[in-house]
């Protein structure tokens, strides 16, 4: 795939040139001394350039030469570094644990100690509600929908899929508080798998309805999405249903591996014999314009690139069996928030370029609005950021929770389920977008796409928000 290195390389060529002579050998040794005087946009190039060559080894089983990428990769990248070096890091460590998964008994036991707790995880993503908007803008869009959808209604119960942040409930209370025609009796069911969560959502919630003399019920649900009994969640008559699903769905996308391993085997779409060269003819300035060019010999994953999941065009069993048990509650109205990227592709090249886009903004918006010193902005990529991508690429089947989509493959999938769209408000889309202005940074935009909208990091779509009611 490289010329070999016949030719030697002086310390007065330039990085750009060096490149294109370079081989990825055993024989090559610790990296040349002007690799760390590199200028940002030279070392962002040679990154990607290491990240995708160390990507077509690990999916060939070159671990030799995979090993010698991760090397040099590791002599760049940094967590504490710029842009390009912080999410390079974190595809580093994701492509060496798709390394180690080859040796199940010395990944367990690299692994044996390591402790997760889900109180990290509830507060990580408790930093990256602060840190960023984008969950902002989702709650703005739900609870405006749910009060329009609800005019007039006396009886109101709202189904939250993931009930770990009380700051959206909270601000519908108040706003349901100040209705004209008098608030309505409010029920909220909340579903976790940790009660810790919930009863602090209840007594965060209780308190607010209380001050403003809401009559409130809140039903607590402990357990996994996944092990739902849908029947069980006291839907009672007269009710007007509401269901708010945020970043759920994409997760009961794991059940169909197998059936894809039998109608394609991985080995016969990967993309082993891309050629990296037109990588090495770019210089711009940011990470996004980088990975926006076609640099991998022509091939740019389209947003809407049929080829990201084979199997949406038939759906999904577990995911389509749990929209039809939402559709049996027949709510009046479901809100959707879902990442918006194509991170569910068969092969590991697939999810490696589609993620190195999607990341890439989403590390962008880091360092354009958070301090690099920052912890919290640490702990959201190590503990979120990083861990997304080390699901997206180094683990497969039932293991692989994080196959985000795009919003077309969730049209279609709550279309078949029996949903019909319903446009969101242009007042809702006001009030999300004063939001956005008020983190006095360009990056931020919004875009509306059939009646749903796009939530963007510059021109990249990062997440989807759309309302639906059964037909």
């Amino acid at each position: 795939m490289f010329q070999d290195e016949s030719s030697s390389v002086t310390s007065s060529s330039s990085p750009l040139q060096v490149f294109s002579m370079m081989s990825l050998s055993p024989n090559l040794g610790s990296p040349y001394p002007w690799l760390r005087e590199l200028k940002s946009e030279e070392r962002g190039l040679y990154l990607i350039h290491l990240l995708l060559t160390c990507a077509n080894h690990v999916a060939n089983g070159s671990l030799e030469n995979a090993n010698i990428a991760l090397e040099q990769i590791s002599q760049l990248a940094s967590p504490d570094g710029d842009t390009m070096q912080r999410m390079a890091a974190y595809f580093t460590e994701a492509l060496a644990d798709r390394i180690l998964k080859a040796w199940p008994g010395l990944h367990k036991a690299l692994n044996s100690t390591r402790i997760t707790l889900l109180s990290e995880e509830i507060l990580v993503r408790k930093l990256f509600f602060e840190l960023f908007p984008f969950l902002k803008v989702a709650f703005v869009l739900t609870n405006q929908a749910i009060i329009e959808a609800m005019e007039g209604e006396k009886m109101v119960h709202i189904i939250d899929l993931n009930a770990a942040e009380p700051a959206q409930w909270v601000a519908l209370i108040q706003a349901l508080s100040a209705r004209p025609e008098g608030p309505p009796h409010l029920r909220i069911t909340g579903i976790h798998q940790q009660k810790e969560v919930l009863d602090q959502m209840a007594h965060r919630l209780i308190e607010e309805a209380e001050k403003l003399d809401i009559p409130f019920q809140f039903n607590p649900v402990v357990c996994k999405l996944e092990n739902l009994d849908v029947d069980k969640l006291r839907v009672k008559t007269g009710e007007a249903l509401a269901i708010s699903s945020v970043l759920q769905l994409h997760s009961f996308l794991t059940s169909d591996d197998e059936l894809l391993r039998k109608k394609s085997p991985l080995g016969s779409k990967n993309l082993n014999g891309i050629h990296l060269q037109r990588t090495l003819q770019m210089n711009q300035s940011t990470l996004g314009e980088l990975l926006e060019k076609d640099m991998v010999n022509g091939y740019s994953p389209s947003p809407d690139s049929a080829s990201s999941s084979p199997l949406s065009s038939t759906g999904s069993v577990k995911v389509d069996s749990f929209l039809n048990a939402l559709w049996g509650l027949l709510p009046k109205l479901m809100v959707v928030t879902e990442q918006d990227s194509n991170h569910n592709g068969s092969t590991l090249m697939e999810r490696l370029l589609e993620s190195l886009h999607s990341y890439a903004a989403l590390f962008d918006c880091s360092e354009s609005t958070v301090s690099r010193t920052s912890l919290e902005r640490l702990k959201v990529e190590k503990m979120l950021f990083g861990e997304e991508i080390k699901n997206i690429i180094a683990c497969e089947g039932a293991e692989r929770k994080e196959r985000h989509e795009k919003l077309e493959k969730w049209i279609q999938r709550l279309d078949l389920a029996g949903f019909g769209n319903v446009p969101l408000s242009y007042y809702g889309m006001l009030h999300a977008r004063r939001l956005l202005q008020g983190y006095n940074c360009d990056g931020y935009k919004m875009k509306e796409e059939n009646g749903c909208i796009v939530i963007c990091w510059q021109d990249r779509p990062l997440f989807s928000v759309s309302a639906w009611r059964c037909r």
